[in-house]
């Protein structure tokens, strides 16, 4: 008897450099969003729940034009990312403005979550392969959790600078670390705004925020959280974050994190420019067949 398994949808950020609410941005020929795709490969992949962790000011919008169709063919709940949701014993600063980052956008789901899970982020698009691969790891394991990495070439955009967790593993595809580069393009990096480049191999694996966990994640970023706020609740743009949590437990040898490794191509909004891209590319993709009745 297979598992149920949920899939988290974080969902509470604003898009920044898009400067939109890009969850929402319609990609699909009949007004889908990216999450709607997302959705579509988890359900057939095995996933038998979606959790969205919003924003309440979102709520509206994100019901509306998202979660309605989505409660149609899966299990859903909601929980709500907001700054005042803080352990015993914190109080929010006057001047705090930033969510508390991914992994506080994780603990607001211990309530609601109780089975293995997998985290992906509301605007990735990751391809089916990415969530098979997933479900097919949470529904076999027991204890250690799982990272899917996409090779570096396949999650790049020709509109600008992307972010990407360079991933180092060992022999058995065990994650060793991941080293944040803020500023890529075209496979290599800058860390003085342009004056040096290093190169980086375009099949270089990096992490797009697609995690699998046990339940028990929970007790640890909580833990971890109390910590984080113990030394930086009162610096104004301080987040916690998971990839910091996933670090922390592979350097204490508390788990062991497995590898797995998509050879689909991202896609992502991450510039104005790139939309119409996404639009291209996912168009295809139903029109190959591999969206029907979406």
């Amino acid at each position: 008897m297979k598992k149920d398994i949920t899939l988290v949808v974080m969902a509470a950020g604003m898009g920044s450099r898009f400067g939109s609410l890009k969850q929402l941005e319609p990609i699909g020929k009949n007004g889908e969003v990216i999450l709607d795709f997302s959705v579509y490969d988890a359900i057939k992949a095995g996933f038998t729940k979606v959790v969205f962790v919003i924003k309440k000011a979102i709520e509206k919008d994100f019901k509306e034009i998202v979660g309605k169709k989505i409660e149609k063919k899966i299990k859903v709940e909601y929980v709500f990312q907001e700054i005042d949701a803080l352990p015993d014993g914190f109080k929010v600063p006057a001047d705090r403005e930033k969510p508390w980052g991914t992994a506080h956008a994780i603990l607001c789901c211990k309530d609601v979550v109780k089975e293995p899970f997998a985290v992906v982020n509301a605007d990735d698009f990751y391809g089916a392969g990415a969530f098979q691969k997933t479900a097919k790891y949470l529904q076999n394991e027991d204890n250690n959790y799982c990272m899917v990495g996409f090779r570096l070439v396949n999650t790049l955009t020709e509109n600008g600078y992307v972010s990407r967790g360079v991933c180092v593993t060992d022999s058995d595809n065990h994650l060793k670390s991941i080293t944040e580069r803020t500023k890529i393009m075209d496979c290599k990096f800058t860390e003085d705004d342009g004056k040096t480049w290093e190169s980086l191999a375009p099949d270089t694996v990096v992490s797009m925020n697609l995690w699998g966990f046990m339940p028990d994640v929970f007790g640890y970023i909580e833990k971890g959280f109390i910590e984080f706020l113990n030394k930086s609740i009162n610096v104004p743009k301080s987040e916690y974050y998971l990839p910091s949590v996933v670090s922390s437990l592979i350097e204490t040898g508390e788990k062991t994190v497995d590898v797995l490794v998509a050879e689909d191509k991202w896609y992502g909004v991450t510039y104005k420019e790139d939309k119409d891209l996404v639009v291209k590319a996912i168009g295809k993709m139903i029109d190959d067949g591999k969206y029907q009745n979406i």
